[in-house]
């Protein structure tokens, strides 16, 4: 892992979609981060509804992701160097920045190594610990196709099923799928070599360079009543990294919250940015 503090690290220009604020007064604007083998496009009916209705919103892709460049260094460094640089390139800082499990861990990343650059902090069911792997089979799913021998997503999608049953999964993934019209063939956005090369390290903990250090600005973490991810025993980590950080369960969510309960969410987070 490359260290934030040091000069090697050399962030990558984040493909991004701008959501214009819905009102004539915008507040800070809002910068929202997918996660793990997900896209800015996840955040679209959130980000062009709710979230813009008085903020200019800005969804991006997360480097090996996407349209965003690829690299072999991948880590929350990374990211978070991506993601100030971002915010430095645009002219957003300091900006509230929403994060969701992988985008989330990101967004605490940068809160802690950038405060400056994080008006506020958004965290959705993800908490500042290590979390057991336990994408292995969907890796092994997306790496054992062979997307040259499939013509159309549907026959992609079918081959997905013999080892991912669930449906919404499938959907979530073959968002991913990309046709190389010069080549005649899918192929997948994301870096899936690179991302799975630094699984470990995405499944960690933050970055022991940011013990001691704490984000003192105003903070919300989100999780969903049938996620697993943020336990009552995370709240005292929680706190001691982000001592002004309140906590908001949406019912009837799952991890994937604002997909699971998108009007709810979205509630819980514009009303916390209108604080």
């Amino acid at each position: 892992m490359s260290s934030l503090a040091s000069a090697d690290i050399a962030p990558v220009e984040l493909h991004y979609q701008h959501y214009p604020a819905g009102s004539d007064a915008p507040g800070r604007p809002l910068v929202v981060l997918h996660g793990l083998l997900g896209a800015r496009g996840n955040w679209h009916s959130l980000a062009r509804g709710p979230f813009s209705d008085g903020r200019d919103v800005y969804a991006l892709d997360q480097r090996n992701h996407g349209r965003s460049p690829h690299t072999d260094a991948f880590g929350y460094d990374e990211m978070a160097a991506d993601l100030k640089h971002f915010l430095d390139e645009h002219d957003l800082a300091p900006a509230a920045v929403l994060g969701h499990s992988m985008g989330g861990k990101t967004a605490m990343h940068t809160a802690l190594a950038f405060p400056r650059a994080v008006d506020r902090l958004i965290v959705a069911d993800m908490a500042p610990k290590a979390y057991p792997p336990h994408h292995e089979p969907i890796f092994e799913a997306l790496r054992g196709i062979d997307l040259a021998a499939h013509d159309s997503r549907n026959d992609i999608d079918g081959a997905l099923s013999e080892s991912i049953q669930a449906r919404p999964v499938r959907q979530f993934l073959l968002k991913n799928l990309d046709y190389d019209a010069e080549a005649g063939r899918y192929r997948w956005q994301m870096n899936l070599d690179a991302i799975h090369a630094a699984y470990d390290e995405i499944s960690a903990g933050l970055s022991e360079e940011l013990d001691g250090k704490t984000y003192d600005g105003p903070a919300l973490f989100v999780r969903g009543a049938r996620s697993d991810y943020v336990a009552e025993q995370d709240l005292g980590a929680v706190r001691e990294r982000f001592p002004r950080a309140r906590l908001e369960t949406v019912e009837g969510a799952g991890h994937w919250l604002h997909a699971d309960r998108p009007d709810a969410f979205a509630e819980v987070v514009t009303t916390f940015l209108s604080e």
